[in-house]
């Protein structure tokens, strides 16, 4: 790989355009890259392919009560119109005429003041609702920094990929480990597990110096890029079937799926 490439890859404009942080000029300059050297579109095509595997493992449905609320407490708003039709010929009907009149403003004046209480209320509900939306985007904004910094540490030229994928037993199972042994950080993604007996479980162990090492348990209704222990000098890992909550030795007899690592 020549200079001007190598170059270009530490300059870390390819992180930024794939998050949509890059100027025009930039952005230009990283396209143009790009079209002319196969070794950047491959490291492209693989931070593409990454930021997809951080992406689901941190997606959240978005919180779409908030914005209905919203606009059905806007929309309901009532309105209230009085007509009044009685006409009064015969001057001394004015007395009663005039009674009507003050019930009617007394009850105009009524409903005026609930339908005001009632804004204030749906106002309130408002405020509120919109309060619980900028802690939503608070919460969202927590989260796009732990999907960077995921993002970096899978497109760290450090970090090993190692494909999981299950034995006869297991025929639909695969995961995979990103491991960086620089940085002593080991993180699964767990892609697909086959359905067990509600009494089982899968659980993944490190291979150490002649031992089994208890790394945690895969639970596919927990599909997101987790952290596991990492372990030093480890040779291998490998997935068991274990009863429900895991064991503290691993049933090498119930293996399911084994990769090595060195």
């Amino acid at each position: 790989m020549n200079a001007k490439i190598n170059t270009f890859l530490n300059s870390g404009l390819l992180d930024k355009y794939l998050l949509g942080e890059t100027t025009s000029a930039e952005a230009e300059k990283v396209e143009s890259y790009i079209a002319r050297y196969p070794e950047i579109e491959n490291a492209y095509n693989t931070m593409q392919h990454n930021l997809e595997v951080v992406a689901k493992a941190n997606a959240v449905e978005a919180p779409e009560h908030i914005l209905y609320n919203i606009l059905d407490e806007l929309d309901d708003t009532p309105v209230v119109q009085l007509k009044s039709r009685t006409r009064y010929r015969k001057w001394y009907q004015f007395s009663v005429a005039a009674s009507i009149a003050a019930l009617i403003f007394a009850g105009t004046s009524y409903l005026f003041y609930t339908h005001n209480q009632k804004l204030s209320e749906e106002n309130q509900v408002v405020v509120e609702e919109l309060f619980d939306l900028r802690s939503d985007i608070e919460q969202n904004n927590k989260m796009l920094d732990n999907v960077m910094r995921q993002l970096l540490k899978l497109n760290n030229p450090e970090t090993e990929k190692y494909i999981i994928k299950g034995n006869e037993r297991a025929k639909d199972l695969k995961t995979v480990a990103y491991i960086n042994p620089k940085e002593k950080t080991s993180m699964i993604d767990v892609v697909s597990l086959p359905e067990l007996p509600e009494e089982q479980c899968y659980q993944i162990w490190a291979e150490l110096q002649g031992k089994m090492v208890n790394l945690g348990i895969l639970d596919k209704a927990d599909r997101k890029l987790r952290s596991i222990p990492y372990m030093e000098d480890a040779l291998a890992l490998s997935i068991t079937i274990e009863p429900k909550g895991g064991n503290n030795i691993a049933s090498v007899k119930n293996s399911v799926a084994q990769i090595s690592l060195h």
